[in-house]
């Protein structure tokens, strides 16, 4: 039997800040299943390449949207997103999406005091843990395997259908209902949210949720919202339709924006010209999320032309590209489940977009500014 200094702890507690270090291949190998998961989330192969290293933890994964099925909140378990770790694709065909990946704590040990050689356990004993054994639970092979699905040569030999954790979320998650007051205490607790942003989001939820409910009230209290926040230099109503009629064609414009070039975001009206009664364009939507960024100046992060569609696991070929900014990503302010730390990349339509100047006396907005909701 393993001593309890040989198991490794699945729980960790650890909170927005923390400093950890990535455990070695072999002790992560140890925790998973044959198709190379933990609780049914995949450890992809590029993780590797961060055994070792100490990182800081840049959220609580505790819960994250349903971007396969659109079902809304869903818990996951012992879990945490690190600073600026995403998916770069390379083991799924190029997919370009650039994921925050998700770090079961069982992969991690806490760093103390900032030395990235001393390691400690939580402040608390760990509920339970994995032991390692003499050989793995898992071989790396395992786990590049577990990137395709088995019935992927039974399919269609030439277009594989990929796994990866966003298209395995439904599995390694469950239903967070919007009522459950937890998932906002740990929001809170684990320092991902401050307490002024979680007044401030039940306070635009409720006024969402008069505004909208079909009273005869929408457009006067949009307008209201939008003209209190323009005195209080916040952000406009998010939840504007679209100018363009359901399903109707919507423009487009070809800037060929490169990767380093400057862009202006194009007001939210303008946007909402571009767009359908759904808010989309080609596809493509424009959500609340991408409000905040209107009217900012941004460096274009790099184009998209290709990613995995998360409910089929097969890779997308886009029509028309969308561009990715830099610093413009997902924090969110009014998503499904509200503060989803997930940090996706919002994609923009070029026709949003407008190509600038890198000018150092236009301020750019950042994605975590406290600026009034």
């Amino acid at each position: 039997m393993n001593s309890d200094s040989n198991v490794i702890p699945q729980t960790l507690r650890l909170a927005a800040g923390d400093w950890v270090q990535v455990r070695s291949k072999e002790e992560i190998l140890s925790t998973l299943d044959k198709d190379g998961r933990l609780e049914n989330l995949p450890v992809m192969p590029q993780m590797f390449q961060f055994c070792g290293r100490r990182l800081r933890v840049y959220k609580r994964a505790h819960k994250t949207c349903d971007t396969v099925n659109i079902t809304g909140g869903r818990k996951m378990n012992n879990a945490v997103h690190l600073e600026n770790i995403r998916c770069d694709g390379e083991a799924y065909g190029g997919c370009q999406a650039g994921c925050l990946i998700f770090w079961k704590e069982a992969w991690l040990k806490r760093v103390a005091g900032g030395d990235p050689s001393a390691a400690q356990s939580a402040a608390k004993p760990p509920e339970g843990g994995v032991a390692p054994s003499s050989a793995p639970g898992c071989t790396e092979a395992q786990v590049w395997a577990g990137t395709r699905s088995s019935s992927s040569a039974e399919d269609n030999a030439e277009e594989p259908v990929y796994v990866c954790q966003a298209t395995q979320l439904p599995y390694a998650t469950r239903p967070l209902p919007a009522w459950v007051v937890g998932q906002y205490i740990e929001d809170y607790t684990s320092g991902n949210v401050r307490l002024s942003q979680l007044f401030s989001s039940l306070l635009v939820f409720l006024y969402y949720q008069v505004a909208e409910s079909g009273l005869g009230l929408g457009s006067a209290m949009r307008w209201l919202y939008s003209t209190v926040q323009k005195l209080r230099g916040g952000w406009p109503y998010p939840w504007y339709p679209g100018h363009l009629p359901k399903s109707s064609k919507t423009p487009s414009a070809k800037l060929n924006l490169q990767p380093g070039e400057w862009v202006t975001v194009k007001d939210q009206q303008e946007i909402l010209k571009t767009v359908d009664e759904d808010l989309t364009n080609r596809g493509m939507c424009f959500h609340g999320e991408m409000v905040p960024y209107c009217r900012g100046k941004f460096r274009v992060l790099k184009r998209i032309s290709q990613m995995i569609n998360e409910k089929t696991g097969r890779m997308m070929k886009l029509k028309n590209e969308c561009i990715v900014l830099e610093g413009a990503d997902c924090v969110g302010r009014y998503t499904k489940p509200r503060f989803c730390p997930r940090g996706c990349y919002p994609y923009w339509r070029e026709i949003w977009l407008e190509r600038t100047t890198n000018d150092h006396a236009d301020t750019v907005k950042n994605s975590n500014a406290a600026a009034p909701q």
